[in-house]
């Protein structure tokens, strides 16, 4: 495997070495998360972070392993680290959290001298990602929307809507019940699996026939069905 002694510490030519090696891989990196995202819409930001990440982590990994024990200095490295990126944790997509931390694992294995291991590391995860994408593992998460109903306080919610659901729906989930225009009305929250060849208009008017033409929204980000739904 491709190592750099870094016993005695680590001269400047290990230091920029280290430095374009980390920024290589996370190029890498973020090719990958690029192909796999073409038919996405993703922030164009977090291509460079990609990028920038390791780079930034392992000089972070360098500057406090030259001041401490190499151990010692590691794990106040990791425990800054992993507080760091605390700041991607609301993301569109789940899967954006591995790459972050992938990019701790390049950093890391980098900042140690393993660049073999970092090169390994970044081929593995590359390669885990492009498998994963051709075989469309989470396509199933793209048929679960959230549907959103105000109903008159009137109106008992607990069936209301049930006929309308079964004649146009392959499964649906009462997850929230919420009071709003001082309490006069009620905003129900669903999350639904829409049948196959469901026509959303008619899907549409015959709720808002039943609603009295009142707010009706139909999201289909998955990411909108994590957003303020609480767990069961």
């Amino acid at each position: 495997m491709l190592t750099l002694d870094l016993t005695g510490g680590a001269s400047w030519d290990d230091i920029l070495i280290i430095m374009i090696s980390a920024a290589i891989l996370g190029a890498v990196l973020s090719l990958t998360f690029m192909f796999t995202h073409r038919k996405k819409v993703y922030e164009k930001s977090f291509v460079a972070t990609l990028i920038l990440l390791p780079v930034v982590i392992s000089i972070i990994i360098l500057l406090v392993n030259n001041n401490l024990d190499t151990a010692l200095g590691t794990a106040f490295s990791l425990a800054g680290v992993f507080a760091l990126v605390r700041f991607r944790t609301a993301m569109a997509d789940s899967r954006d959290i591995t790459y972050i931390l992938s990019t701790v694992a390049i950093a890391l294995a980098a900042a140690m001298g393993a660049l073999g291991y970092a090169m390994l590391i970044t081929a593995m995860i590359s390669l885990i990602f492009i498998i994963l994408y051709f075989l469309k593992i989470d396509a199933e998460k793209t048929k679960y929307s959230k549907l959103q109903i105000v109903i008159a306080e009137n109106l008992n919610y607990t069936e209301a809507f049930n006929d309308i659901f079964e004649k146009y729906l392959d499964h649906f989930e009462l997850q929230r019940v919420k009071t709003i225009d001082f309490g006069s009305l009620f905003e129900l929250t669903y999350i639904v699996k829409l049948n196959k060849d469901l026509d959303q208009k008619l899907f549409i008017d015959d709720l808002r026939a039943r609603n009295s033409n009142l707010n009706i929204t139909l999201v289909h980000d998955y990411a909108a069905l994590m957003t303020n739904t609480p767990n069961n």
